[in-house]
């Protein structure tokens, strides 16, 4: 454990950052789920339903991802990897009609 007092404050701080990061992650992992199922979904049954679904799960993980990596919590390779995991997962389901 740290003596000096700016030390403490850095590991009081390291603390919290870690947390928001980590659940900045945990919703990002999440969007990506259910984004994912969503899919599954629509490419077990096709409808129209289902495509809007697809699309606004989609803008949701976009807009998650996106920010998370303009906060510092995900590399910016990282986010644009992880969209186009999504982005091939929307066009096998699209073009496997």
């Amino acid at each position: 454990m740290a003596n000096i007092k700016s030390a403490k404050k850095r590991i009081q701080i390291a603390e919290r950052n870690r947390l928001h990061n980590r659940s900045y992650k945990s919703a990002v992992k999440t969007l990506i789920k259910s984004y994912l199922e969503a899919v599954d979904t629509y490419k077990a049954n096709p409808t129209p339903e289902a495509l809007e679904a697809v699309n606004a799960k989609q803008s949701l993980a976009y807009s998650k991802i996106d920010r998370a990596v303009k906060r510092g919590v995900l590399h910016s390779n990282t986010g644009a990897r992880r969209k186009a995991k999504l982005a091939v997962a929307y066009n096998k389901a699209t073009v496997a009609k």
